[in-house]
């Protein structure tokens, strides 16, 4: 089975339509979201809408910390956050609130486990950014694979038969063998806003025949994006951010 593993959309349609059209043109089986389907971004009925429909046709989707916000209340949210997410959720009917409200913490495919944040306490959004950080998640569960997003920079951590983890360094668009001796865990960076200093849309390709994972950058039309957040007054400072990739 090949997945393509997306993680913090984030309203982000021109993202999200470039990494669809790669993840096709490498005929993957499934698609799965790790969740923040919206927030930020300027397309959040279309980005609702999408992973609705990819759902709909087979597709994993996870609930994000904004996804929850979308449905619910707003306080946990930085300031800028914040005041997206209060234009967001204007643009939002209740079909999509229920959507995104109704996704689960959590999904299990045979050994591998998705989720949007840490699995220690998936709805607390722990943010994995450290080996120390990865072995709570590999503490917390019995998944060989652990897939997860939140943070918007992409790690990949692995632990040995003796519990001890470490952070692995990797190259983007090179398969990684995820020898089975080990148990692994992924960040697999951001769809709608990497952090990490690369102002292209990124995710990852899980192969469970070959047992690799590939990390994969996508360029896409942020100008266009920028330009429809402006033109909705979100802030600017989330635009710009889209502009230098962190």
């Amino acid at each position: 089975m090949r997945f393509a593993v997306l993680t913090d959309i984030h309203a982000n349609r021109e993202a999200f339509e470039a990494v669809l059209a790669d993840a096709a043109a490498r005929g993957v089986d499934r698609i799965v979201l790790l969740g923040d389907v919206v927030g930020y971004g300027p397309d959040p009925e279309w980005c609702a809408d999408k992973a609705a429909g990819l759902v709909e046709a087979g597709a994993v989707c996870i609930r994000g910390n904004h996804d929850s916000a979308a449905a619910g209340g707003v306080e946990s949210l930085s300031a800028n956050a914040r005041r997206a997410m209060v234009w967001t959720k204007a643009q939002l009917t209740d079909a999509h609130r229920a959507f995104l409200a109704g996704l689960p913490l959590t999904v299990t495919a045979g050994d591998v486990l998705f989720v949007h944040a840490s699995a220690n306490d998936p709805g607390a959004w722990i943010y994995v950014t450290s080996a120390s950080m990865a072995r709570g998640s590999f503490r917390s569960c019995d998944a060989r694979i652990i897939l997860c997003g939140h943070v918007h920079v992409p790690l990949l951590a692995s632990s040995d038969v003796g519990g001890v983890v470490r952070v692995q360094a990797f190259r983007m668009a090179t398969p990684i063998p995820l020898i089975r001796s080990r148990r692994w865990l992924a960040v697999v960076g951001a769809v709608g806003q990497p952090r990490d200093g690369i102002a292209q849309a990124g995710y990852a390709l899980l192969d469970t025949g070959t047992n690799e994972l590939t990390f994969r950058r996508v360029p896409y039309d942020s100008a266009k994006t920028v330009h429809k957040m402006r033109v909705a007054g979100l802030p600017e400072e989330l635009a710009l951010r889209l502009v230098r990739g962190e």
